[in-house]
């Protein structure tokens, strides 16, 4: 199902901007969203971990075979003097590049409790099928002597 759920030279790009800022994700380049899949029979399940994120603010987009999904998790407003801040705040973004034997069409998507679950189907055409194998009956042939 996945291909390449990581871009070496952007993640190397993200390391080398962390270590320069001194932050594990801002509000500029919030960490990545933590990810587990499986296959289910004829099916993949995805699953991504987003607390805090309301679902009107998540946005799944497929083009091609690369599903991209954003979120944003908004900064709380008011009038107070922050103590800590270790949460990560902004839109943070995930591309997964999905196979060719996968239903792109019918991907089914939920959100509950802070996961967003990701189900999709294998295509009808890359389902293990039997073929059967025509017999050839042979024919019968007299024996002269």
């Amino acid at each position: 199902m996945l291909l390449r759920t990581t871009d070496p030279f952007r993640d190397l790009d993200r390391l080398a901007q962390q270590l320069v800022s001194g932050s594990w994700g801002t509000t500029n380049r919030p960490a990545v969203m933590p990810m587990d899949a499986w296959r289910e029979g004829d099916r993949f399940v995805v699953e991504l971990d987003l607390p805090g994120v309301t679902p009107e603010s998540i946005d799944l987009d497929v083009e091609r075979n690369v599903l991209t999904v954003r979120a944003e998790r908004l900064a709380r407003n008011g009038d107070w003097e922050m103590l800590a801040s270790e949460r990560t705040r902004g839109t943070f973004t995930r591309q997964l590049v999905l196979g060719d034997n996968l239903d792109l069409e019918h991907i089914e998507a939920a959100y509950d409790a802070g996961v967003l679950r990701l189900v999709i189907p294998v295509a009808e055409r890359a389902k293990s099928r039997k073929i059967e194998i025509a017999g050839v009956t042979p024919e019968k042939t007299a024996i002269e002597a």
